[in-house]
């Protein structure tokens, strides 16, 4: 084979980006699948308790769950509660706009009466508004935006 025989650089097929990470063996799937499960239940813990996100948890359980269970990581993506939020990060690498609207808001909610109803040095205060604010800025400018697709023409194509 000649040089000229090889496609350029970066024209050839992509390597399919979801594909499924190697499976461990093990010790490392059980490791993988007990984290999997912990992070389950931390999620849940999340959904009902002010303070503590999901998000994160939902995400590293799908994740550990890739490694250790298939079976798993395609009931955490099917899930009613979850699915959809891992789906959209899994394809997209993002999260849809009320979810993002919803985190925000208990941010906000959470850590205001937290420096409203707390006796807490004003020091300490300051500490936790700036943690939220970054936690804030993150979500709103770091984490991509999933579009809906409402807003999109039919097939994908956009109107100029």
């Amino acid at each position: 084979m000649t040089g000229s025989d090889h496609p350029p650089a970066g024209t050839g097929p992509r390597p399919d980006a979801t594909a499924a990470p190697s499976a461990a063996t093990g010790l490392r799937r059980w490791l993988y699948l007990s984290a999997g499960l912990g992070c389950v239940g931390l999620a849940y813990l999340g959904a009902v308790l002010p303070g503590l996100p999901t998000t994160p948890w939902v995400l590293l359980a799908s994740y550990c769950f890739g490694r250790s269970s298939p079976r798993l990581q395609r009931w955490v993506r099917r899930s009613p509660v979850f699915g959809r939020l891992v789906r959209d990060w899994e394809d997209h690498r993002g999260i849809r706009r009320p979810v993002k609207a919803v985190a925000v808001l208990m941010v906000v909610l959470v850590v205001s009466l937290s420096l409203t109803f707390r006796a807490l040095p004003v020091w300490v205060k300051g500490v936790i508004a700036g943690f939220a604010a970054v936690g804030v800025g993150v979500i709103l400018f770091v984490v991509p935006t999933v579009r809906d697709g409402r807003d999109d023409p039919p097939g994908g194509a956009t109107s100029a």
